[in-house]
């Protein structure tokens, strides 16, 4: 079954590869400017993500010699200039590393972690008894938690690369000094946050106009403090942004927001301190693994929700012979099963630090089947209830949460011609974060903390020192020891239902990479509606899961994902959303002739 699956899989992959998605004519050694697309094919290497600049700096690396952590980092670095709303070293995330040398998967976990002062009950207002509004939460100096994204760039460079972070951050300085256009998506990532960075003198001053307008499109956009501020990182080492005075600008900042005089925004400060910026670790975790019809799949542990969760859907779904059904039965399977898994996640997943995390038992191929059996032939009604997967792993009583996240986020593919890979997610939250940017330095601070459940005594609740769950869901997968697909999106909640649908159409509906990508999706995390983009909802599929009692409510894109697919003769696919945020940009070391 595996075997004729990934045939299906490469033959797929090389016709839309070479036939389709390359049609644009691609980056090469001798290109001055690189030209954006959604799909490349050839040797050498591949990048994959949301931002042009990123991805060449990620293939210069790859071309000099550096190997995929090397690109991976330098690209991030660049990301967090380029795409400042959704990234940067003033938040967190999580990177999957596949060293090819000693055939090992490992996880790093930058995760932002709450300050120890943050209590179980921090989030409810003590003159209602009742929660904190979200709003005041999101943009608050409360809601941010300690980064953790610079010191996974050092980690992952001193374990895994062969460059120093301080030469790796050399181009991004250079972008920052710069400048770079502004594209309609970063114009519309300030539209979409105006009011808010209108009310910051920092933030107001680094992204608005004099007029407090969003910078035009076609305008030159430079932020020489960040580039100061990557400059400082690189002479000093990590140590000036947690122990040096730009943990006190964030301290600073998160206990006294920079607001503007006269205005009226209820914005809480925060209980950070410089304790908590010294203290801040990643951690190296064990990847979460999984089979499903032969194919190994490697994801992220707790803190993240998302290895577990696809890996559960996964488990639900393989007593299902997906490929023989039509697809409106197959999708149903798939919806109800995503149903199911987060019900599961909202019970059960947290920081394993601090809460103990039945794994073994939610991802244990017993409860999938016990799960699996659940699934009718009609929509169940959600919330529908947790499993029990303690019988399959005796643990602590479970817990029930909610998910919070927000949508902005992330993802970075690479992998380098000796075979390591690297698939990397990270965040600062919403779009725009906290909306407070550290004066003088030029980066936004997160606003992580509100992927807590509000109420206390759950798996999910605030604590000291505690990492929010999470749902990233960086993925690798393997048929038997080699790779064959690394992929992962942003989106809050709705990347675990990206990937896991990323997957299924590639493995049970033989669709390749770039039309597993492209193809519009729906998310389903046990709530009354599933969300669905507009072209799902006017496919027949929708019509028909209709009639099966599913509910929609329709959102304008979910996720943005990115990946790369290994074909016969060393051959990298990589593919980023021809559409979505405005398409991304995928590129080879070496393109393939006649691509």
């Amino acid at each position: 079954m595996a075997r004729r699956l990934i045939a299906r899989l490469i033959t797929a992959s090389l016709a839309i590869g070479f036939f389709v998605g390359v049609s644009v004519a691609p980056a090469s050694a001798t290109t001055a400017d690189p030209v954006k697309q959604p799909v490349a094919v050839g040797k050498g290497g591949a990048v994959a993500s949301v931002n042009l600049l990123a991805t060449a700096e990620g293939i210069r690396v790859l071309r000099q010699g550096g190997n995929a952590v090397d690109a991976a980092v330098a690209a991030a670095a660049v990301l967090g200039v380029a795409e400042p709303f959704s990234s940067g070293i003033g938040g967190g995330g999580f990177m999957v590393v596949y060293d090819a040398r000693h055939h090992r998967v490992t996880t790093i976990d930058s995760r932002e972690t709450a300050p120890e002062a943050f209590r179980a009950d921090i989030f409810i207002d003590p003159a209602t008894g009742k929660p904190v509004p979200f709003p005041e939460l999101v943009t608050s100096g409360l809601g941010v938690g300690v980064p953790g994204t610079l010191q996974a760039w050092k980690v992952a460079a001193e374990t895994f690369g062969t460059r120093p972070l301080s030469t790796l951050l050399k181009p991004a300085i250079q972008i920052a000094d710069q400048g770079f256009v502004v594209n309609p998506t970063f114009n519309l990532q300030i539209n979409q946050n105006l009011s808010r960075f209108q009310d910051f003198s920092s933030t107001r001053a680094l992204f608005l106009t004099p007029s407090g307008a969003a910078p035009a499109v076609g305008s030159l956009f430079r932020n020489p403090d960040l580039a100061n501020t990557y400059r400082l990182i690189a002479k000093q080492g990590t140590e000036v942004f947690y122990e040096g005075p730009i943990a006190q600008n964030i301290v600073d900042t998160v206990q006294h927001p920079p607001l503007m005089p006269g205005v009226t925004r209820n914005v809480r400060p925060g209980v950070m301190s410089r304790d908590d910026i010294a203290d801040y670790g990643v951690v190296l975790r064990k990847p979460v693994a999984t089979t499903y019809r032969g194919l190994s799949i490697y994801g992220m542990g707790p803190p993240s929700s998302g290895g577990s969760t696809v890996g559960e859907s996964l488990n639900i779904l393989e007593g299902f012979n997906l490929h023989d059904l039509t697809r409106t039965q197959a999708l149903h399977r798939y919806l109800e099963a995503s149903r199911l898994a987060f019900a599961d996640r909202n019970a059960y997943l947290g920081d394993p630090d601090v809460v103990d995390v039945p794994l073994a038992g939610l991802l244990s191929k017993g409860f999938g089947a016990q799960r699996r059996a659940l699934i009718g032939p009609t929509a169940a009604t959600s919330p529908v209830p947790p499993g029990n997967p303690y019988p399959f792993q005796p643990a602590a009583a479970a817990n029930k949460g909610e998910s919070r996240e927000g949508i902005s986020t992330t993802h970075l593919t690479v992998a380098d011609r000796w075979g390591n890979i690297v698939s990397y997610t990270f965040t600062i939250e919403q779009i725009g974060g906290s909306g407070m940017v550290v004066p003088g330095r030029g980066f936004l601070l997160n606003n992580e903390l509100t992927d807590f459940d509000p109420t206390p005594g759950l798996a999910n609740s605030p604590g000291p020192g505690k990492r929010p769950r999470s749902s990233m869901s960086p993925t690798i997968v393997f048929s038997g020891s080699r790779p064959v697909l690394a992929l992962g999106s942003p989106g809050g909640s709705t990347i675990i239902t990206t990937v896991l649908q990323l997957l299924i159409d590639q493995v049970d509906f033989g669709m390749s990479l770039p039309d597993a990508i492209a193809a519009p999706r729906a998310s389903q995390r046990n709530t009354a509606l599933t969300t669905a983009e507009p072209a799902f909802l006017a496919t027949p599929e929708a019509a028909g899961l209709l009639a099966l009692g599913q509910k929609f409510t329709p959102t304008d894109e979910i996720g943005a994902a990115t990946g790369i697919a290994f074909l016969p003769g060393g051959l990298f696919q990589a593919v980023a959303e021809p559409v979505r945020r405005g398409g991304g940009s995928a590129m080879v070391v070496k393109p393939a002739k006649g691509s």
